[in-house]
């Protein structure tokens, strides 16, 4: 068996305490908290309080921003991360993105398989980026627009088929 690991990281435009990133530092709670309740979803790396923006990652990726933001979690299905992701207060949220992140050129987030129960690492998340940006979508690290089954070849109920759906484009670490 296995569950869906994503992880997707955004460029802030300013640090967590400026005023300009008060709505989206105050939506992490309850957004996460929707999303642990969420049906499908499995794990969402944090601290030992709760903290997913202590988490440090990807500094290599930093560039001019003020730091990057990472969100790891592990969903049971695609479609399972897609209804959450696209609905509700995590949707509204996303509308708001480029008000608080950089545009991102290259790709920022990454899927891949994982068996049942495994939690990945933030070093597992950041080889399945770089790869991802290097080859494109391949079963090893793969996108909501260009999905792969899990290994064996099975597709779950639920999982798009090609043509992916277009909402999957979508940058917000929460």
């Amino acid at each position: 068996m296995w569950e869906l690991a994503q992880v997707n990281i955004a460029r802030l435009r300013a640090p967590l305490d400026d005023p300009t990133l008060a709505d989206f530092v105050a939506a992490l709670d309850p957004v996460n908290a929707l999303a642990d309740a969420a049906p499908g979803f499995r794990w969402r790396l944090q601290t030992e309080d709760g903290d997913a923006t202590a988490i440090r990652a990807f500094s290599w990726d930093v560039g001019t921003s003020a730091g990057i933001i990472v969100n790891l979690t592990v969903w049971d299905s695609i479609e399972a991360l897609k209804n959450f992701a696209f609905s509700g207060r995590h949707r509204d949220v996303l509308r708001r993105r480029r008000e608080w992140f950089e545009t991102m050129r290259e790709a920022y987030a990454a899927l891949w398989w994982v068996p049942v129960g495994e939690r990945p690492t933030t070093g597992q998340a950041e080889q399945r980026v770089r790869r991802l940006r290097r080859e494109g979508p391949t079963a090893y690290a793969f996108t909501l627009r260009q999905s792969f089954p899990p290994p064996g070849g099975d597709r779950r109920p639920g999982d798009p088929a090609t043509p992916p759906d277009r909402r999957a484009d979508w940058t917000c670490p929460v």
